[in-house]
């Protein structure tokens, strides 16, 4: 049974986490942690990077180094807490590089 929107118990609540996440400009990737820990376990689904309790919850973003980290990992915060509404602690795990083709452009 699921609950209400916003409820951890929603099935859907951090797989819309993790879109809004993903969405943001400079976000390459969610990070599961070293050893898979942050995450939400739900029926026949694993969101991976999401980790919800009532109170609270974190995501734990890859940003892309050519993006402001301070200002990529806000702007996930303030989305998350938008849908999630609750707070929201955003952990930047990794960072990524260009692919080969945008490492080789000038400007």
């Amino acid at each position: 049974m699921a609950g209400a929107p916003g409820d951890v118990e929603s099935p859907g609540l951090a797989q819309r986490l993790a879109t809004a996440a993903l969405a943001v400009p400079g976000v390459s990737g969610l990070h599961s942690g070293v050893f898979g820990e942050v995450a939400t376990y739900l029926p026949g689904e694993r969101v991976s990077g999401v980790s919800l309790d009532d109170d609270a919850g974190a995501i734990h973003i890859v940003v892309d180094v050519s993006h402001d980290l301070h200002g990529v990992a806000a702007q996930v915060r303030d989305a998350a807490e938008e849908i999630a509404a609750r707070p929201i602690t955003v952990t930047i795990a990794d960072i990524s590089v260009g692919t080969p083709a945008e490492e080789g452009e000038t400007e």
